[in-house]
């Protein structure tokens, strides 16, 4: 299952749904990395470092980082979405295309059923 690291905005209720279909989150939190106005740039070496893709609902940074260094593991970025099992499962359908991560930007959007 693909590894990922989730940065610290991202909905915990997820990161626990995504868990239960399998994948390996490392969450900033547990990682000792909330709380500390680490830079996108940071997040992102250090997610690479971990051979996690990063997962982030801050899709325009993210994005911006990936068009000016593609080399990294991943990055997932997501639309907002309130509907925590709608939003687990739009990411699931999404992820389950892939085996790897490595130097891709996936964009995952809400289900029809999400809530803004």
């Amino acid at each position: 299952m693909l590894r990922l690291y989730a940065d610290e905005q991202f909905p915990l209720p997820v990161v626990q749904r995504l868990r239960a279909l399998g994948y390996d989150i490392l969450t900033a939190q547990a990682a000792g990395q909330a709380n500390q106005r680490i830079p996108d740039d940071q997040v992102l070496a250090f997610a690479t470092a971990e051979n996690r893709a990063v997962i982030s609902q801050n899709r325009r940074n993210f994005i911006r980082l990936h068009q000016e260094n593609p080399n990294h593991a991943g990055i997932v970025v997501c639309s907002k979405n309130l509907d925590w099992d709608d939003f687990a499962t739009a990411i699931h359908q999404t992820l389950s295309n892939y085996e790897m991560l490595t130097d891709k930007l996936i964009r995952i959007t809400r289900l029809s059923g999400g809530q803004p």
